[in-house]
């Protein structure tokens, strides 16, 4: 069966909480993503802002991989930019073109928001995540710094 790809919306809170655990699992970090998950209400709001994207990779109805991502606008020019914050497959089911699925999805909704170009992280060592970004785009090596606010 191919793996759908969906565009939450408002109604798709249990899928997001879903796509939470797939990535605390992702990444090794469960304490992160499932400790203080956010409540109902809190994540219909953020499903119902323009300026948040969930994509949920689905294998049935399980949730195998997605993205979160967020359309920054800018103050230069009179456009957006799309930040993805998280993107991730569950193990059982990398190398089957799901991440690359993900951001071709998210092209056609970054356009329609009035974005010019797609942006993502790599951590250094993660040779899949920086080869998958490089056969799309450009790479740009930088610096990323954490900015406590107290």
């Amino acid at each position: 069966m191919p793996y759908a790809i969906r565009h939450l919306a408002v109604g798709d809170v249990p899928v997001l909480k879903r796509l939470l655990r797939t990535f605390g699992d992702a990444f090794g970090e469960a304490d992160t993503y499932q400790s203080a998950v956010p409540s109902d209400d809190y994540l219909r709001a953020l499903l119902a802002k323009p300026t948040f994207v969930g994509l949920a990779a689905l294998d049935g109805e399980a949730v195998v991989g997605g993205l979160a991502a967020y359309i920054l606008e800018k103050f230069e020019r009179e456009r957006s930019e799309v930040y993805v914050y998280d993107l991730a497959v569950a193990e059982a089911h990398r190398r089957r073109g799901i991440a690359r699925r993900l951001i071709e999805t998210l092209k056609p909704i970054a356009r329609a928001r009035g974005a010019w170009v797609i942006f993502v992280q790599a951590d250094p060592g993660d040779t899949a995540a920086i080869a998958l970004y490089q056969s799309l785009g450009a790479r740009e090596d930088v610096h990323h710094f954490d900015i406590p606010v107290d």
